[in-house]
């Protein structure tokens, strides 16, 4: 399995950026706004907030990470790809979002726990929640 896929099937690539709660969830001080990177070193997010919603892009992949995205068909950049989108506030130091898997060519539920300024755990899951994975991601 490819770097890509490796993420996703271990943890999910994901980082966020703290923004307010649309629907009056608990708020904390925590902010999650920055540059992750997953546990292998592989791949570096950034997280922002975009209106009510958390973002996150690729900033930075290692080769390895770009050869295997290519060699698993995935036909556009690495950097720059949006792999966090409509994540929303669903606790206090909690989000819920959907992750996008270019390899997989798709997006899945996803969601979000600020364990420390310095860590954030990531989970995904697929098939309506039936596999999910778990990751402990390390601000940069």
């Amino acid at each position: 399995m490819n770097t890509v896929g490796r993420t996703f099937i271990a943890g999910l690539a994901l980082i966020f950026g703290a923004i307010g709660s649309a629907d009056g969830a608990a708020q904390s001080s925590f902010n999650p706004s920055g540059v992750w990177r997953n546990p292998d070193g592989t791949l570096q997010v950034k997280i922002e907030a975009q209106g009510t919603q958390l973002t996150g892009r690729i900033v930075w992949a290692a080769p390895e990470a770009i050869t295997d995205a290519r060699e698993s068909g995935v036909r556009e950049p690495l950097i720059g790809t949006q792999l966090l989108h409509d994540y929303r506030r669903a606790g206090e130091n909690r989000w819920r979002g959907k992750v996008y898997v270019p390899d997989m060519g798709g997006s899945f539920s996803s969601s979000i726990v600020a364990k420390a300024e310095t860590q954030l755990d990531i989970s995904g899951c697929i098939l309506g929640g039936l596999i999910c994975k778990h990751q402990t991601w390390q601000r940069v």
